[in-house]
């Protein structure tokens, strides 16, 4: 991406994101719109902020991005402010660039992006480069751009944002809430190449590789192919587990098994929970989701 001196750039900051109570410290929190102020001074960019309220702010970033016509949005912020702001830009052509800011920051760490501002600021303005990526669809109206996945994920999330602790210690605590609870589901996936009935402790709707935890739970996952994946975890396997980890090997399909979609249908049975993009969204019994191809355009290091 070759320079611009005089783009127009919008920081959309979520101040709320990162930098909450841990259970024996407080994670200290980065001033980071005096960070790239300080970044910007000597350059003839243009550019202004726009601060998060605990609210939905979808309206009001949409009218800023319609009346100051910004070259750039950047997002700072965790996967929830992405998401909502690559909502925003569906069918804008305006590239969106990721500060990551949050607890877990799945689809920064999935796409390689650094922690630190100078550098992600370097990649947005300097390095980087714009890829057309897809979005999912689902219930018609809900956009994923990373993961949503039903059952024992869900859950975790679920307890995860009612929890106040954070951190590893926060997730593993969880995690074991979650799998001393975990129950099957049985489902029902009509895809538009097949329909079969599974026992599942989770199904996920992938149009990335991997969470922020690190597991890849979908190693094969290319956001620009125009295909998401349904991700069925039909069995807990320590073995499964650890290819997601730290091993390049093919899953299991008795235990993990993978289906390439355009669009699918879920049914289940009785109600469970529902997170897209580690936002959580109550018990569902039915998801629908389609591939939507070149939605957006996001700005990747080289």
């Amino acid at each position: 991406m070759s320079p611009q001196r005089n783009l127009k750039i919008l920081f959309v900051l979520n101040p709320h994101s990162g930098g909450v109570p841990h259970f024996f410290w407080r994670k200290k929190s980065i001033d980071k719109e005096s960070v790239i102020r300080e970044y910007l001074k000597n350059t003839s960019y243009q550019f202004e902020f726009y601060q998060m309220a605990l609210s939905d702010d979808s309206a009001s970033i949409k009218h800023w991005i319609h009346q100051w016509k910004p070259d750039r949005v950047v997002a700072i912020g965790g996967d929830g402010t992405v998401r909502m702001i690559a909502s925003i830009l569906v069918g804008t052509n305006i590239p969106l660039g990721i500060i990551p800011s949050g607890s877990a920051n799945g689809l920064a760490k999935d796409m390689g992006l650094p922690n630190t501002v100078h550098d992600g600021l370097d990649i947005i303005l300097y390095s980087g480069t714009i890829k057309t990526t897809d979005l999912i669809v689902i219930n018609q109206h809900h956009h994923c751009i990373h993961l949503s996945d039903i059952g024992m994920n869900a859950q975790l999330v679920k307890y995860f944002q009612e929890n106040d602790i954070r951190g590893k210690l926060g997730y593993a605590q969880e995690m074991l809430k979650v799998l001393w609870r975990q129950r099957w589901m049985e489902v029902t996936i009509v895809s538009d190449q097949v329909e079969i009935k599974r026992k599942a402790f989770m199904v996920v709707l992938a149009n990335a590789r991997m969470y922020g935890t690190g597991v890849k739970i979908n190693p094969s996952g290319d956001m620009q192919d125009g295909l998401f994946e349904v991700v069925i975890l039909r069995k807990l396997s320590f073995t499964e587990l650890l290819k997601m980890l730290f091993l390049n090997r093919r899953f299991n399909p008795q235990k993990t098994e993978v289906l390439q979609a355009e669009q699918v249908t879920i049914h289940v049975k009785k109600k469970v929970y529902f997170q897209i993009d580690g936002e959580y969204l109550g018990k569902t019994k039915y998801l629908s989701a389609e591939i939507m191809p070149k939605a957006i355009q996001l700005i990747y290091p080289t």
